[in-house]
């Protein structure tokens, strides 16, 4: 049931988005530099593009540097997590080394024989 309303929700936004592109595809011109900047500079890079076209690009943009940024932030608790996995391992580590020290002989009679001091 969950799985159909998924694809109903995401052909209801398909629907939403296909309909603001269609009436959003009058062409525009996105300059890099303002008129007066490229003029002193005597160059100018323009793109005509369709409307719904920036507003999707803008939107990509913005999410992409959304992740770079939060990637960057957290680099803090990746880097404690990453200390930590190590000094789990090797802890996990020293601890099955002591285990075989100190374990017993499947061998009843050399369980006995070999059975530590003080028990």
């Amino acid at each position: 049931m969950g799985r159909y309303f998924r694809y109903a929700w995401l052909l209801a936004l398909a629907l939403v988005c296909l309909i603001v592109a269609m009436a959003n595809r009058a062409p525009v011109t996105l300059s890099l530099l303002p008129d007066d900047l490229a003029g002193l500079l005597n160059w100018q890079l323009r793109v005509e593009l369709p409307l719904f076209l920036v507003l999707a690009l803008g939107v990509v943009l913005g999410l992409a540097l959304g992740f770079v940024w939060e990637w960057l932030r957290e680099h803090k608790h990746r880097k404690v997590a990453r200390v930590q996995t190590r000094a789990v391992s090797k802890l996990e580590r020293e601890l099955a080394a002591m285990k075989d020290q100190t374990a017993l002989p499947e061998d009843p009679v050399l369980a006995l024989l070999e059975k530590p001091k003080g028990h």
